[in-house]
C-alpha cells in the first residue's frame, strides 16, 4: 500500500511524511489526519516496501512504527541511515519501555505512545519538520 499524496512539486519542494506501520487502519488513519493539516503523507505497510522504494523524499519526516514484521522502527531507520536517508523520525509504539525511551533517544527519534491521541503526533511532525528545515539551511 504506497500511497502518495496528489501533488506535482511533492517530491522537489514540499515536505513529505512518510508513514509506516504493518496496520493498514493505523496508516490510512494517520495518512488522512496528516493530510487534513496539510502534509503530502506516502505509506508503506511494512519496512521491506520502504526500503525497495527507488526513490525516498528528500524533505519531510518519518512516522515508524516500533513493531514491524521483520524488524524493529529502530532498525528500520538504521537501515535507512546506512542509504543516507536522514529525514527525521518519530516512532510510534504502545507501551514503551524505559529502554526503548533511551534507545530512540541515542537514535536521535521521538517516542510517541499509542493510542495517538490529541496533537503529540502532528506536534511532532511539525516540530521534526521545522528542525529539518532549519538543518537544512545552515
Amino acid at each position: 500500500m504506497h500511497e502518495t499524496a496528489p501533488s506535482s512539486d511533492a517530491s522537489t519542494s514540499r515536505p513529505i511524511v512518510v508513514v509506516v506501520d504493518d496496520d493498514q487502519a493505523v496508516c490510512s488513519s494517520l495518512k488522512f489526519s496528516l493530510e487534513i493539516e496539510g502534509f503530502a503523507v506516502r505509506t508503506y505497510c511494512g519496512p521491506q516496501e520502504l526500503l525497495h522504494e527507488p526513490t525516498l523524499p528528500e524533505h519531510g519526516c518519518l512516522i515508524l512504527d516500533y513493531k514491524l514484521p521483520g524488524m524493529t522502527g529502530l532498525q528500520l531507520l538504521g537501515r535507512l541511515r546506512d542509504r543516507n536517508v536522514l529525514l527525521p523520525a518519530l516512532l510510534i509504539t504502545t507501551h514503551p519501555s524505559a529502554a526503548l525511551y533511551q534507545q530512540a533517544s541515542r537514535a536521535g527519534v521521538l517516542v510517541i505512545e499509542k493510542p495517538l491521541l490529541g496533537e503529540a503526533l502532528i506536534d511532532g511532525v511539525r516540530h521534526a519538520i521545522a528542525h529539518e528545515q532549519r538543518t537544512r539551511l545552515n
